[in-house]
């Protein structure tokens, strides 16, 4: 049986890699000749893994069996609650839809991922600038819906504020990130790319906003007090990132 190599795996802390290779096993074992690939995206794929960060895997299988897939249920339990595994599943035909449908979250996928199994289906696949465009628009105005929904519900709780601060962190940067590549002027990394457009929103208020948002990340304590407004001043800035979005899209057209 083909199992995925040491190389593949490294830069992952040791219980995520332990947790991640015993899914990947229990995947090949179960899926067989159906699994076409197993890509490893996000954080974990460029070994920048925080305490809050999910695990993301994408599953592409030839086609979906319950006969086969069952027994993927108690794995998958098991691995999302030791180390919050997040696995998408997809239908190899379905792969260039994924790419253009979910604009963002493959853009960030094309640039940060690593195979664990079978080929790469993202060597030629990238989405249209139009689909990039109006998905940022989208993803940003639903980030800024739910964030309004959640500072109510969560920001009278210090932890929950801080959490919400944590589980913002990614989306926003993930949106920073295609709205730079689509200007042309791509960062390093998301995290830098959502550096560069609070600077500009904002020279004032981005040190202390981002080291925040990193604090929050790497669970380290914050000061009594400051993760609610900090939750208002997100909102202001992915409203920021969606103005600029508009703006370069209505340029372009």
């Amino acid at each position: 049986m083909a199992t995925t190599q040491e190389a593949e795996m490294g830069g992952l802390p040791a219980p995520v890699e332990r947790s991640l290779r015993a899914f990947t096993e229990a995947t090949l074992a179960a899926l067989g000749t159906d699994l076409c690939s197993l890509v490893l995206f996000g954080s974990a794929a460029e070994g920048r893994l925080r305490p809050t960060s999910d695990v993301n895997l994408l599953v592409v299988l030839s086609k979906f069996e319950a006969a086969k897939v069952d027994a993927l249920r108690e794995p998958l339990r098991t691995a999302h609650a030791a180390i919050r595994l997040s696995a998408m599943f997809l239908l190899e035909n379905e792969v260039a839809a994924a790419v253009e449908s979910f604009a963002v979250k493959f853009a960030d996928l094309l640039h940060r991922r690593r195979v664990l199994f079978g080929s790469d289906p993202f060597t030629t696949l990238r989405p249209t600038r139009a689909a990039e465009m109006a998905r940022l628009r989208q993803v940003l105005l639903n980030l800024t819906v739910r964030l309004r929904q959640q500072y109510l519900l969560r920001s009278l709780r210090e932890e929950q504020a801080v959490r919400l601060l944590a589980e913002t962190a990614g989306p926003l940067r993930a949106c920073a990130a295609s709205l730079l590549e689509l200007r042309g002027t791509p960062a390093p990394s998301p995290k830098e790319a959502l550096a560069t457009i609070a600077r500009g929103w904002s020279a004032r208020e981005a040190p202390d906003l981002l080291r925040l948002l990193s604090d929050a990340r790497e669970q380290r304590p914050l000061a009594s007090g400051t993760a609610a407004p900090a939750l208002l001043r997100l909102m202001d800035l992915a409203a920021n990132l969606r103005a600029q979005a508009e703006a370069l899209e209505r340029g372009a057209s």
